[in-house]
């Protein structure tokens, strides 16, 4: 299917490595002018902008801190001054610091809530008065199974995710006047290279999590380009009716 998309400019925030490498690899593919933002691995996502260069794409790197509205503000100017405008949001950047309840403290609470959650809305916020002047303005936002389901591994990611859903739900009525679609893609397990922190490598929990793909009904893990695959529908003008929705891509393992 050719989802033309061509010209169309996206903003992926935390785009240079994981999940948010295969989604902005994926749209550069199909022909979107991709601003990569970055933020604690900027030396990935200056190797990865490069690689996409290689091959033709239009892409920039901006480093902002998606708590900071300033920072998002700059990114989002920045974005609209190089590639003329704004058309498609792609919400991705998150902590995942795998702590327990009992090891939140108020100031990695804090953290995780405005990376997970008030990222996503500040960067929303920051970038609608550009999708409102878009003629297809597409929100996608990087949910994760475990906003539904608990599995003992990061009770302040499990919420913010969680948070993601009715985000998404409340966006998705608000911006249906000007035209803009916002959904979530709810992964489960991607492999990808590691999972992003600020301040250390999240750790390991006190109960190993193994995964036998072998049972699994589709028999692989999730890559990140799978991601960025349904990234590229959503933001497409073929997805254009649907909205406030979730769709989940995890090769059927939620329903074991």
């Amino acid at each position: 299917m050719d989802l033309n998309l061509k010209g169309r400019v996206a903003v992926v925030t935390g785009g240079g490595k994981g999940v948010g490498a295969g989604i902005s690899r994926v749209l550069a593919a199909e022909g979107v002018r991709v601003m990569i933002s970055c933020n604690a691995n900027a030396t990935m996502a200056e190797e990865h902008a490069a690689s996409l260069r290689a091959t033709g794409a239009e892409v920039e790197v901006f480093r902002a801190d998606v708590k900071d509205r300033r920072q998002v503000d700059a990114m989002m100017r920045r974005t609209a001054e190089a590639f003329g405008g704004i058309d498609i949001l792609v919400d991705n950047a998150a902590w995942q610091p795998n702590y327990d309840i009992d090891e939140y403290t108020g100031e990695r609470y804090d953290e995780i809530m405005q990376t997970n959650l008030g990222g996503y809305f500040r960067c929303l916020q920051s970038a609608l008065p550009y999708l409102k002047k878009s003629i297809a303005g597409r929100v996608i936002m990087v949910s994760s199974v475990h906003g539904k389901r608990p599995n003992d591994f990061d009770v302040g990611y499990s919420m913010t995710k969680g948070g993601v859903k009715m985000l998404v739900r409340e966006a998705a009525l608000e911006l249906a006047r000007y035209g803009i679609t916002v959904n979530a893609v709810v992964p489960g397990g991607v492999q990808i290279e590691f999972k992003s922190g600020f301040h250390q490598l999240p750790k390991v929990k006190h109960r190993p999590v193994t995964r036998d793909y072998g049972i699994w009904p589709l028999q692989r893990n999730c890559m990140p380009d799978d991601v960025g695959n349904l990234v590229a529908f959503l933001a497409s003008e073929a997805a254009g009716y649907i909205t406030g929705t979730g769709l989940r891509i995890d090769g059927g393992t939620m329903l074991l």
